[in-house]
């Protein structure tokens, strides 16, 4: 499978990349296209001609796929999207998190917060003690500190 990543850049940004895609390399005067990426690994620069943009590496929110056809009938995946590239205009603040809040479309929108389950608030100790006496059980012991509620019926 490929490499992949989602490349999000402003509307000005698309159009030029657009005319650079769509010319002759030859015959654009933006010749050049480039991302940089500091030694973080989540920020860097964009590049487009001579104009630089900041850009940040995010996680997406869930795992997106990619696929791609040969025939226009059958469809092939080519890669699991997790991370997109998300190019800004200069004057616009990075992003404090390492993770986008939502997806690529609408329906995305606070993806984790609505649609994924809630971790559980759990005591780590109440946890821990009940891990061992799991192991205990499964070893062939008892469990300790335990109390025996005996309950009597009466049959009439």
């Amino acid at each position: 499978m490929d490499e992949q990543f989602v490349l999000r850049v402003p509307p000005s940004v698309a159009e030029r990349i657009n005319l650079l895609l769509s010319e002759n390399v030859s015959s654009s005067e933006e010749k050049s296209l480039d991302l940089e990426i500091s030694e973080d690994g989540r920020t860097g620069t964009f590049v487009i001609g001579n104009e630089r943009f900041p850009a940040s590496l995010l996680d997406l929110p869930c795992v997106v796929e990619s696929y791609k056809t040969y025939d226009d009938s059958a469809l092939v995946k080519t890669a699991d999207i997790g991370q997109m590239i998300l190019v800004r205009e200069s004057g616009e603040a990075s992003p404090d998190v390492v993770e986008y809040r939502h997806g690529l479309t609408p329906p995305m929108r606070d993806a984790r917060k609505r649609r994924f389950r809630r971790e559980p608030d759990l005591n780590p100790e109440l946890v821990q003690r009940v891990e061992k006496d799991l192991v205990n059980i499964m070893s062939g012991g008892t469990v300790e500190n335990f109390d025996i509620l005996s309950i009597h019926l009466l049959f009439l």
